[in-house]
């Protein structure tokens, strides 16, 4: 019964990264480079980042609500697959210098996302 409780939590923090992403998209913006999908990439390392530092600084924390932040929201939020899509794209259009700097400053920005959301989660729950 415990696993069926979990995928509600999952799957509901899912649907809810999920039109959220939906929503960033619409934004209309003019340019080659997919800053939307980039935007929500690099948004969803800092908050898994500071997701997991509020779950180390916090041991009490619902495992429900970290299944629900983590797996569920950021899971449904971020979007690998869109990304691979839009890289080929790029590619496909002879915009290759933009499809190379696109995947070298997502996986940069994305990394220093789960660091610095970390940090944040530090400063946040720091013990006085």
């Amino acid at each position: 019964m415990q696993i069926l409780k979990d995928c509600l939590f999952v799957g509901l923090g899912g649907f809810t990264g999920a039109i959220l992403r939906y929503l960033i998209t619409l934004i209309p913006l003019k340019t080659q480079f997919p800053l939307t999908t980039f935007f929500v990439n690099i948004s969803g390392a800092v908050i898994i980042g500071f997701i997991i530092g509020a779950a180390g600084a916090l041991p009490n924390m619902n495992p429900q609500l970290i299944l629900f932040l983590k797996t569920g929201l950021c899971g449904g939020y971020t979007t690998f697959s869109t990304m691979s899509v839009e890289i080929v794209d790029l590619f496909r259009n002879n915009h290759s210098i933009i499809s190379v700097v696109y995947i070298i400053t997502t996986v940069v920005f994305c990394i220093l996302g789960v660091i610095f959301g970390g940090f944040l989660a530090s400063l946040v729950f720091r013990k006085v």
